[in-house]
């Protein structure tokens, strides 16, 4: 028998595949419904620090007097974390898999206190997602980097539950942060969150949203970095994610070092018969490579190896071309 089980962040999975966090994962009945297609967790749609704030700031130059509008910030504050609690519990309630609870944040600021109550409502781990763009001219080099510190620090001092940190593309050494997270008390890394996508429309002469859903050339550049990173920061548990599309690429990604990977496309564009069908793709990759459990293979091809560390520390392409005829 070929045994998929796998750890992530300290969660027993039955399997690889999490659902990540999108606006699906916001109906306790669709993570039931993730789960009985075999899902082995589910990130839950992000709160936004930013959105809160803005929202809350908002009504404070809308209000009269500076009491009504701290009032009106306050209430809207509780109204959107009862919300998002509610979510987690009756998903608590529907679902034997993990629950994650998920936080887009740019700062260590007064939402840490949600943590608080994310554990309390039975979450089982907790994903923050840093999101952002450095582009102050006075940019001090590594305060992007130093800000995930920080609150990684604040949230652990809160809470007990696994803390989960899903990275962006845009750092600059994803193998000294996610060294850095870990010994701050991070659980695991997620290998990159999908920042909003923009493009121009010629016409209008407008901004608008480029696609929405990844491809699967977007499996390249974290299937790179897992690779580096499961070798150089030993013992912290890396999850994939960004252009996972098949059962192929959940082997990959494990290949690579990732002890999970997190997808949202896949299921958007083919429903929740994708975890099925990945499911048995990796199963009948497993069966013909001889291999009965997933601890077997996983980080075979990572960068502990020399040729493999070549292989995905490699920068330069053009050799590759010589032969190549349009």
């Amino acid at each position: 028998m070929i045994s998929l089980k796998t750890t992530f962040a300290g969660l027993a999975l039955r399997n690889p595949i999490i659902v990540g966090s999108c606006v699906l994962t916001y109906k306790p009945e669709n993570n039931l419904a993730f789960e009985q297609a075999g899902a082995a967790a589910v990130v839950l749609k992000s709160l936004f620090e930013e959105s809160i704030v803005r929202q809350a700031d908002h009504l404070i130059h809308q209000a009269d007097h500076p009491e009504a509008g701290d009032y009106m910030q306050g209430y809207l504050r509780n109204e959107t974390l009862s919300e998002y609690i509610d979510v987690v519990r009756r998903s608590k309630q529907l679902c034997s898999i993990p629950i994650i609870a998920s936080i887009c944040c740019r700062s260590a600021g007064e939402w840490v206190a949600f943590a608080e109550a994310i554990e309390r409502a039975g979450a089982d781990a907790l994903e923050l997602n840093v999101m952002g763009l450095a582009t102050a001219r006075n940019y001090e080099d590594g305060a992007f980097e130093r800000n995930h510190i920080a609150i990684v620090e604040s949230v652990r001092q809160r809470v007990n539950i696994p803390i989960i940190v899903k990275l962006g593309a845009n750092i600059t050494n994803p193998v000294n942060v996610a060294d850095r997270l870990k010994a701050h008390g991070a659980a695991g890394v997620v290998l990159f969150n999908r920042p909003y996508q923009i493009d121009i429309d010629v016409e209008q002469m407008e901004y608008r949203s480029a696609k929405v859903v990844s491809q699967p050339s977007d499996l390249v550049n974290p299937l790179r970095w897992v690779g580096i990173t499961a070798a150089a920061v030993k013992g912290l548990p890396i999850a994939l994610s960004g252009g996972v599309q098949s059962g192929r690429d959940v082997v990959k990604a494990i290949l690579a070092g990732a002890s999970a990977v997190e997808v949202c496309s896949a299921i958007y564009r083919e429903g929740n018969g994708w975890i099925c069908s990945a499911l048995d793709a990796i199963g009948q990759w497993c069966s013909r490579h001889g291999f009965f459990s997933i601890g077997e293979f996983r980080a075979r091809m990572s960068a502990s190896d020399a040729d493999n560390a070549d292989s995905l520390e490699r920068m330069q392409f053009m050799r590759y071309f010589g032969g190549w005829r349009q």
